[in-house]
């Protein structure tokens, strides 16, 4: 029994990583770890920061990571990793807009001066008081 049940998960395991190994599945892999080396981009960058931070490469590897799974979703035609990912994109791209529009790089250049100016007038305040 143990046996024929080992036959059957490497008979399982072969054909889903060899025999149906191709370059859908190789693109497949490639925005998977996109998608996943975001969570090692903000990891360490927290671990610099000695707090939760989540740096901008992170919404660019969510969307890189992101746009490719929807690509091979939309190739396998799977409706779940389509509607999932495309939702996922279209929020991380919204974030990754917001995180721009702070920074002064997109938007009103007014308002991210006044912004940057209020973040500079509250460091010099609190090294005056240190």
């Amino acid at each position: 029994m143990l046996i024929d049940l080992q036959r059957a998960i490497g008979d399982y395991l072969h054909e889903v990583f060899v025999t149906q190994l191709d370059w859908w599945v190789v693109l497949g892999f490639i925005a998977q770890i996109l998608f996943t080396g975001r969570f090692l981009v903000q990891w360490l960058a927290s671990e610099r920061q000695g707090k939760m931070v989540i740096p901008i490469a992170f919404w660019f590897f969510s969307i890189g990571g992101g746009v490719l799974l929807l690509i091979y979703a939309l190739h396998r035609k799977d409706p779940v990793f389509i509607a999932g990912q495309g939702f996922g994109v279209f929020v991380y791209a919204r974030n990754l807009y917001f995180e721009l529009r702070d920074r002064g790089f997109i938007g009103s250049p007014s308002k991210a001066k006044s912004k940057m100016s209020r973040s500079t007038a509250r460091k010099s305040t609190k090294r005056k008081a240190a």
